[in-house]
């Protein structure tokens, strides 16, 4: 008997060598479970939101930076900051060093914010700022910011990541305990409802789980669990789930497999449909999964690194083709260094060509009704239950994550991917197939150590300058509430107007809650 070859995805589905099974085609797009799309015209009425991920040095540079994304025709800003920001340390800590400025910008008080946006109306734009566990601060001095420009804070738009489940599952970017983080969370979803309620309280991001080693189904299993974790807090805050559910949103992330790719997204919301309406929600657009994607940066290679934009530009299509909300495209040389503006602008371009030239927006969901792509979702659907299932019966994410089950599985996950590139039964061109004796490699961006610096002078500066009293009333006051019941938000907010930093704030919640140390 003659063997067949067994092909799989990555998530090791088994991908049969025809498709044939009838298909229902009776979901419609815009409605109820949405598998087909959260919009019933989807890009045929409105592109997604071109988003370029960008934050390095001071933000000043930064700046700069968004000025010249805003001039080659990005339609939202999506901030990086640097690794002593997402933990909440000073530039001039001791923690800080060699590290500021260098994956993404440094901001340590409402004056960095204020140059970061020098001459960009935060009334006219929507921005993405990816950061967790001192993310509340950056939110906090993003209002104030707005409100000093005279915006009005119930018109603004945008997203805060504030996914810390993820943190303790795949990143470590984590500061406080499970129990206060997720309070933090629950407070931000309350007062945004009532003050800025056009604000995305949360990403809940797969993303980093997918950049730690996971495969698509575990990527759809885990923040889909991590999500209702989310909902569950918010409802035991007594929240209501049709209000504030409006308001969460995803990040995903897009590796080489289009039709996997694809698969995960559509499954991803007909989901989240199901879970939400298990919970309460009735209203459709509190049942609506909206994501953000960004192309595989763990995908990248620093081998024949140009390959990198054929890669980018398929991990874009997958989006497109799977209907994401926002997208932000990858540099080609991001294996090597932060972006260059050359490789910003080819990976805008590389979402400009889809949107305009690649016939993928002219209907919603291109890919419905192929037997191959309808019978992948339904399979990635089951097998992300399954593991949902699997946590549930933990006792849910955060319980999952204390006993280390996702880490785990990621890590099975990871070691089993690169087992596959070193026998060679995984293919990477250019890493262990075609490969050339000849190394190319492009002009890189370099951040240097001075920053820190120039940074530290602006901290002395600042403390110099500010009302030291009321200052210090206001941490005083974040100290005071943190041991209450009372939503935290308002305090930080009068905090960073009094010119507080960011990491005097994180402090004074470290002398209250301590630190997570995993």
């Amino acid at each position: 008997m003659e063997n067949k070859k067994v092909v799989k995805t990555d998530s090791g589905i088994v991908i049969k060598e025809l498709y044939c099974e009838p298909v229902k085609m009776d979901e419609l797009p815009g409605q109820f479970p949405f598998t087909r799309g959260v919009h019933a015209a989807m890009y045929r009425d409105r592109l997604w939101t071109m988003r370029q991920y960008a934050g390095f040095s001071t933000a000043q540079e930064s700046n700069r930076r968004y000025h010249f994304l805003l001039s080659q025709g990005v339609s939202g800003l999506s901030v990086a900051f640097d690794l002593p920001t997402q933990i909440g340390y000073d530039s001039d800590h001791a923690m800080a060093e060699g590290e500021v400025g260098k994956v993404g910008v440094a901001i340590d008080s409402l004056r960095d914010m204020e140059e970061l946006f020098d001459g960009i109306k935060l009334s006219d734009i929507t921005t993405s700022m990816t950061i967790n566990a001192s993310g509340f601060i950056l939110l906090a001095l993003y209002i104030a910011l707005a409100k000093k420009q005279g915006a009005d804070i119930r018109k603004i738009s945008g997203t805060i990541q504030n996914d810390i489940l993820k943190e303790y599952a795949a990143r470590g970017t984590y500061i406080y305990p499970p129990a206060p983080s997720m309070r933090i969370i629950t407070d931000i979803f309350e007062y945004c409802s009532k003050e800025v309620p056009k604000w995305n309280t949360i990403s809940i991001s797969g993303y980093h789980i997918r950049e730690a080693g996971s495969n698509a189904v575990q990527e759809l299993a885990f923040t889909l669990s991590n999500g209702k974790a989310y909902l569950k807090a918010a409802i035991e805050k007594g929240l209501d789930i049709n209000v504030f559910a409006q308001r969460l949103s995803f990040f995903f992330n897009a590796h080489n497999n289009i039709f996997e790719e694809v698969a995960k997204f559509r499954a991803a919301r007909r989901m989240w449909a199901h879970m939400t309406k298990e919970l309460g929600a009735t209203d459709p657009r509190a049942q609506m999964l909206r994501f953000h994607t960004q192309t595989g940066g763990s995908t990248l290679t620093a081998q024949q690194p140009k390959n990198n934009v054929i890669r980018v530009a398929l991990q874009g299509l997958s989006a497109v083709l799977g209907g994401t909300q926002s997208l932000h495209t990858n540099g080609y040389d991001e294996a090597l260094s932060l972006p260059t503006e050359e490789a910003a602008s080819i990976a805008l371009r590389t979402q400009q060509i889809l949107a305009f030239e690649s016939g993928a927006t002219d209907t919603v969901d291109p890919l419905a009704g192929s037997y191959y792509v309808e019978s992948l979702t339904n399979e990635i659907e089951a097998a992300a239950w399954k593991l949902i299932e699997k946590i549930d019966a933990l006792g849910g994410s955060v319980k999952a994550i204390e006993q280390n089950f996702m880490q785990d599985e990621i890590a099975r996950s990871a070691y089993a991917y690169n087992k596959a590139i070193e026998d060679g039964s995984k293919v990477i061109v250019g890493v262990n197939k075609f490969t050339s004796a000849e190394l190319s490699e492009p002009p890189l961006l370099k951040i240097d150590d001075s920053i820190r610096t120039v940074q530290t002078e602006k901290l002395r500066k600042l403390r110099a300058e500010r009302d030291n009293a009321a200052a210090q009333a206001s941490l005083d006051a974040i100290r005071e509430k943190a041991q209450t019941t009372e939503n935290l938000m308002p305090h930080v907010i009068t905090a960073v107007e009094n010119l507080c930093t960011l990491g005097e704030i994180a402090d004074t919640l470290r002398g209250v809650w301590g630190e997570y140390k995993g």
